[in-house]
């Protein structure tokens, strides 16, 4: 996306986010943290760094996927984009739910669930790695399908600005938009670290797909809901909560004995 465009939207979330900070420490209806919430700026800021750095890794993957695609699809009819956003949102909830369970990946984004509170910074606090990872790997069939690998990459710009707003605990539950989107309510669950709330709710705008493959549940109005890592990290430094989990998971590889070790160090679940 234009350079204009991510840093006004950028501009506008920091706004956005200042004014709940300000909302939150006047009602004290939660709890918020300055030193948390400086750490995820300054993670936002590597994020984009790293974007600019090794973007052109998902580029050439879109591309090269392009280029061997099956069809054409065309976005001059509705039901072309609709599809396109079905297919972002069955895509994502696989690399969602994929992050959660296998290591590698859950070295990235785990960054994402560092916070111990949930406010609207949090959005932006995403890890510098997902080139690592493999983060694009799960949308490249996308453009095989035939989406222009520019329409793909907007489309997953837009889910994610989609994703801003239902980080906060300043909105409750929405009625019937409950059934069919992601909503804060939802992705309260998905931040906790409770042990009945752990791995649930990876939808990005819907929440259908949780629904049908069975990793939803429902926030419960009793009992506090504790958000961050299931292990501690207290640190506020960047480097530290960007590269947390990667020495983990390298300290268990060097540590491992077996070549099965081995590859539980990498692509097991989390631990």
């Amino acid at each position: 996306m234009p350079h204009k465009f991510i840093f006004f939207a950028y501009g506008i979330a920091l706004a956005i986010a200042l004014l709940e900070a300000m909302l939150i420490q006047r009602t004290g209806q939660s709890s918020f943290s300055w030193k948390e919430s400086l750490t995820s700026l300054g993670i936002a800021i590597g994020h984009r760094i790293s974007n600019a750095i090794f973007g052109a890794i998902s580029i050439a993957s879109f591309s090269l996927a392009w280029e061997h695609r099956l069809f054409t699809i065309h976005l001059d009819r509705w039901w072309a984009i609709f599809w396109l956003f079905l297919g972002i949102e069955f895509f994502y909830y696989w690399h969602h739910r994929a992050a959660h369970e296998i290591r590698w990946l859950w070295a990235t984004h785990a960054v994402h669930h560092s916070p111990r509170h949930l406010n609207l910074s949090a959005a932006y606090r995403l890890g510098w790695t997902g080139w690592l990872s493999g983060n694009f790997l799960f949308f490249m069939p996308l453009c095989w399908l035939g989406f222009h690998p520019i329409a793909v990459a907007m489309g997953l710009a837009l889910n994610l600005m989609y994703q801003f707003w239902i980080h906060t605990e300043l909105i409750g539950k929405l009625g019937w938009l409950e059934c069919l989107l992601n909503t804060p309510s939802h992705h309260r669950v998905h931040h906790a670290a409770n042990p009945e709330y752990i791995d649930r709710n990876y939808g990005g705008v819907l929440i259908i797909f949780d629904r049908l493959f069975g990793t939803f549940t429902e926030e419960r109005s009793d009992g506090r809901i504790i958000y961050g890592l299931t292990h501690s990290l207290r640190s506020h430094n960047p480097l530290t909560v960007v590269f947390y989990e990667w020495g983990r998971l390298f300290r268990d590889l060097i540590a491992a004995k077996t070549w099965r070790d081995r590859l539980r160090a990498i692509f097991g679940r989390p631990t």
